[in-house]
C-alpha cells in the first residue's frame, strides 16, 4: 500500500513539472488552477507548480527512504 501512495505522488508531481516546463493550456485552464492563476499570474503559477511538483517527488522519495529503513528493522 505504501508503494501505491508514493507512486501516487511520483506521477502527480511528474504532471505538475511537465504542466510548467511545456505551458499546457488545459492544465492553467482547469477550474482547480485558476485560483493560483489569477491570484498570481501564469508566470508565477508555473514557477508555484514546478516547485509543488519537485516537493511530491521529494515527499515520495523521503518516504520511500523512511519504509525500507523501517522494514530493515
Amino acid at each position: 500500500m505504501h508503494y501505491f501512495i508514493q507512486g501516487i505522488f511520483v506521477i502527480v508531481g511528474l504532471l505538475a513539472i511537465l504542466a510548467s516546463l511545456f505551458n499546457w493550456n488545459w492544465f492553467f485552464t482547469a477550474q482547480n488552477t485558476q485560483f493560483i492563476v489569477r491570484n498570481v499570474g501564469r508566470g508565477r503559477a508555473r514557477l508555484f507548480y514546478a516547485l509543488l511538483g519537485i516537493l511530491m517527488i521529494a515527499t515520495a522519495c523521503y518516504f520511500f527512504m523512511e519504509v525500507q529503513t523501517t522494514l530493515k528493522k
